[in-house]
C-alpha cells in the first residue's frame, strides 16, 4: 500500500466512489486510495442500507407499505446514483449479446446504450425485489434490507480477489484497478458484511439458506465470468451485488413463509 494511503483516505474514497453524497467537500483522499475501495464497500452499505431501511419503516407509518418500499428504493437510487443498476444492465447486455467472444462482450458492456437484455433484467430484478419485500411485515422487511445490502457487497467484493481485471486501467471507467486485499483487509471485509445480520437473527432468526444460496449464486456467476471474459469489470461487481442481494431476500422470504404458513 502506498505510504500516504491511510484508513481515512480509503474510507472517504469508498464513500465518494459508491455514493453520490458530497463527501468530497469534507475530505479529498489520495488517488491511490481508490484502488482499495472494495475493502470498505460493505461499510458504505451500512450507510445506504440504514437510510433505505429507515425510509421504508418511517414511510410505512403514514402510507401504504407498497408505497413505502418504492420510496425506500428511490432513496437508495439517489444515494448511489443507480451505480449498481447501471452495472446490472450492462452486464446482462454484454453477457446476453456477447455470445462466446470476450472482446465483443466487453464492447457491449462498455456501450452506454441499454439493450433488450438490460431492460428486461432490470424489470425482472425490480419486480422480484419489490414483490418479495412487500410480502413481509414492514419491520422484518426493513431488517432484511439492513442485513442484505452489506452482506451482498461483502460477497461481491470477493470477485476482485478471484479474477483479474478484464480491461486495462486506462479502459476502466474510474481509471483504477482494485488491489489485492491483505489478510487484515479480508477480515475487516467479513466483519463489515456479517455484523448487520445480527439484528435480523435476533428479531426473527436467519436460516443457513440465506447464506448458502447467495454463495451458490455468486459461484455460478464467477464461473460465467471466468469462462466468458476470464476476468471481471466494474459492471460485473455491480451486477453481482444486486443478484446476490436478491438471492438473499428471496431465500429469506421462503424461510419466513415456511415458518409462518398463515402469513399474507
Amino acid at each position: 500500500m502506498h505510504p500516504t494511503t491511510t484508513w481515512k483516505d480509503k474510507l472517504f474514497a469508498a464513500l465518494i466512489f459508491f455514493t453520490r453524497l458530497p463527501f468530497w467537500r469534507i475530505y479529498q483522499p489520495q488517488k491511490e486510495a481508490y484502488a482499495h475501495v472494495v475493502e470498505l464497500w460493505p461499510l458504505t452499505g451500512w450507510l445506504t442500507a440504514t437510510l433505505t431501511a429507515a425510509t421504508m419503516y418511517g414511510c410505512a407509518q403514514i402510507m401504504p407499505t407498497t408505497t413505502a418500499i418504492i420510496l425506500a428504493f428511490v432513496m437508495r437510487l439517489l444515494l448511489t446514483g443507480a451505480l449498481h443498476e447501471d452495472g446490472l444492465a450492462d452486464f446482462l447486455d454484454g453477457f446476453g449479446a456477447g455470445r462466446n467472444d470476450a472482446q465483443q462482450t466487453l464492447r457491449v458492456m462498455k456501450d452506454s446504450h441499454i439493450g433488450t437484455y438490460g431492460v428486461l433484467g432490470l424489470i425482472l430484478y425490480v419486480a422480484l425485489l419489490f414483490t418479495t419485500l412487500a410480502q413481509l411485515p414492514i419491520t422484518i422487511a426493513a431488517l432484511v434490507v439492513l442485513a442484505a445490502d452489506p452482506f451482498a457487497k461483502m460477497m461481491a467484493a470477493q470477485i476482485t480477489q478471484m479474477l483479474p481485471y478484464a480491461r486495462t486501467a486506462e479502459q476502466a471507467k474510474n481509471k483504477v484497478i482494485y488491489r489485492a486485499m491483505s489478510t487484515k483487509g479480508k477480515l475487516l471485509l467479513a466483519i463489515q458484511g456479517l455484523l448487520p445480520l445480527i439484528p435480523l437473527c435476533w428479531y426473527v432468526g436467519l436460516p443457513y439458506e440465506c447464506l448458502v444460496l447467495p454463495g451458490i449464486v455468486f459461484y455460478m456467476l464467477y464461473q460465467l465470468m471466468r469462462r466468458k471474459i476470464n476476468g471481471y469489470t466494474g459492471d460485473c461487481c455491480g451486477a453481482l451485488f444486486l443478484i446476490v442481494e436478491l438471492s438473499f431476500v428471496l431465500s429469506f422470504v421462503v424461510f419466513y413463509y415456511q415458518n409462518n404458513p398463515f402469513a399474507t
